[in-house]
């Protein structure tokens, strides 16, 4: 099969270690970006987060912990279907530090201005990565819509706070 084809079929390269070895690196760096920006949200119980002016149609903090862990397996799994069918993951990896990052600019260093632009970008390789993956596997670009819609609220969100404090 070539990196060109649009089915979910593996390519019939991929030995059985070398699919293991993949599910464990996808599983391994989306748990670590997951948990390291879980480390850096205090939620309501994070002075500064709680006394910002935030957007209408906030949600509680509780659904954040429900969301994010959601989305996060919607992504390691679109990431392993795509890996697959024969995608080049890079975008996916670099989409993972972005999001990080964005933890660490909103929550540890109270920058939402910085952290605005860094969702922005991280919008933009969310899209693309949507975009290669659909090149290989509709499913796997599937997958991650949700992923791509909660960015989007949370960029409202996180121009609410930018303009509102």
């Amino acid at each position: 099969m070539t990196s060109s084809s649009s089915t979910t079929e593996p390519d019939d390269k991929r030995t059985p270690e070398a699919t293991l070895l993949a599910l464990a690196v996808i599983l391994a760096a989306t748990s670590l970006a997951a948990g390291l920006g879980a480390l850096t949200s205090g939620g309501e119980a994070d002075p500064w987060y709680a006394a910002l002016n935030k957007a209408p149609g906030n949600p509680p903090g509780f659904v954040f912990g429900i969301v994010w862990p959601m989305l996060y397996a919607l992504m390691a799994a679109s990431a392993f279907i795509a890996w697959r069918a024969g995608a080049n993951l890079g975008l996916y990896f670099a989409q993972l530090a972005v999001n990080l990052t964005w933890s660490y600019l909103f929550f540890q260093f109270h920058q939402p201005v910085f952290a605005l632009a860094n969702l922005l970008t991280l919008w933009v390789l969310v899209f693309l990565m949507i975009r290669q993956f659909h090149g290989h596997s509709p499913l796997a670009a599937w997958l991650q819509s949700p992923y791509l819609a909660w960015l989007s609220f949370a960029a409202y969100l996180n121009a609410w706070v930018v303009f509102a404090n």
